[in-house]
């Protein structure tokens, strides 16, 4: 009984504190695993072009030709649909004094002319920044990344001790899954709070785990040694400027060389331009009959030449790299398949329900308790002097 009111008292404290930073989250959350079809119906008219009878323009022109009309910007990558009629986006270096990254822009593929901004990015950088650090000075370095961090370790707490609380005496699936809301009172809110949460609790452990691969790098680096058996690889900060060889570097050859191998399977082509290392043009495809929108394949090519440097397909990688490589995915559950992906964000939107039910509990637990305490006038003051007890006359 100790250890289960010790549990019940964690149980709570950390749903009056933790709980509504998780319900905030989980509402981020849930818009941002649907980002990309959010914001490719902001941008449907901006995303078409009519087809015409004549060639489209090569990497080097359309980059070339943006960067003319939008000086000092430099373009980081381009995104090419495998279907007609798409236009191009394009997505530029983060600015070098306020390290933040001007809206992509949508260019028609035939002539290079701007279509306009993309809608909605400015809006997801925020909710980003409100998911991650709660748009708390310092981004990854700050406070905002040790509460959201620890948040997610309360996720794991919540999960633990919610099962222990509610284990029951007998094991009946109705127990377990079916809520009774024609319960009154203080049991339909406990109904509601633990059957919802024991429906959403294997979602939630994959939510918790998966989330704490930004939090702590120790994590990540246990985490990436089990799945890899080997540290995981350091990866470059945010691209502030471009360097390449002497020269525009050869896209048009290497996009020639992807067109007439793999990219004729490609459903979607991101090609980046060389960082400031100038190590290579990469090029990230994604196949038609891909199982994510992550299950991506990455080919890389000389920037000098365009000569193939390197080729990675993605069904090549064990299950383990594969999770490594797209936790984001893993997170968000479309590494499981789409039925998965609502899922998850349902879980997510769900999340101020345990808070506003944990709440209510505890507020109707407290009117309980107070109606059931001993009046001051009873058993002789409930532990005060007799002389306060007594009626004055």
């Amino acid at each position: 009984m100790i250890l289960r009111t010790i549990l019940f008292r964690l149980h709570w404290a950390l749903g009056l504190t933790a709980g509504l930073v998780l319900a905030l989250m989980g509402v981020t959350g849930a818009l941002m695993s649907y980002e990309e079809a959010i914001t490719d119906l902001l941008n449907a008219d901006r995303a078409v072009v009519a087809v015409r009878e004549r060639p489209v323009l090569g990497p080097q022109a359309l980059v070339a030709g943006l960067e003319a009309a939008c000086p000092p910007l430099k373009v980081n990558a381009l995104t090419f649909a495998g279907e007609p009629g798409r236009a191009v986006r394009a997505r530029f270096v983060y600015d070098a004094k306020t390290g933040a990254r001007p809206p992509s822009v949508y260019l028609d593929p035939y002539d290079g002319v701007q279509l306009g901004e993309a809608r909605g990015e400015t809006t997801f950088a925020t909710i980003r920044e409100l998911h991650r650090w709660l748009l708390i000075p310092g981004e990854g370095k700050g406070w905002g990344r040790q509460i959201t961090g620890a948040c997610a370790l309360a996720l794991l707490v919540f999960i633990a001790t919610g099962l222990y609380l509610r284990w029951p005496k007998i094991h009946r699936w109705r127990i377990w899954l079916k809520p009774n809301l024609a319960r009154p009172g203080r049991a339909r809110w406990w109904s509601l709070h633990t059957i919802v949460g024991t429906w959403m609790l294997p979602v939630y452990l994959v939510i918790a785990l998966s989330g704490l691969w930004w939090s702590y790098d120790w994590y990540r680096t246990g985490a990436t040694w089990l799945l890899t058996g080997r540290a995981p690889e350091a990866k470059a900060g945010r691209v502030l400027g471009r360097k390449g060889p002497d020269g525009q570097p050869a896209l048009d050859a290497a996009w020639t060389a992807f067109r007439q191998g793999e990219g004729r399977a490609a459903a979607l082509a991101i090609l980046t331009l060389p960082g400031p290392d100038a190590t290579a043009i990469r090029i990230r495809w994604l196949a038609r009959d891909a199982d994510h929108p992550k299950a991506r394949n990455e080919i890389t090519f000389d920037p000098a030449t365009g000569a193939v440097l390197g080729s990675k397909r993605y069904d090549d990688k064990p299950l383990g790299q594969r999770l490594a490589d797209n936790m984001l995915e893993v997170h968000r559950g479309r590494f499981f398949g789409d039925v998965f992906a609502l899922i998850f964000a349902l879980a997510a939107l769900a999340m101020p329900l345990f808070a506003a039910t944990g709440i209510t509990l505890y507020v109707l637990r407290r009117r309980a308790e107070r109606r059931h305490a001993p009046s001051p006038t009873r058993a002789g003051g409930a532990g005060l002097p007799d002389d306060w007890a007594r009626p004055r006359s």
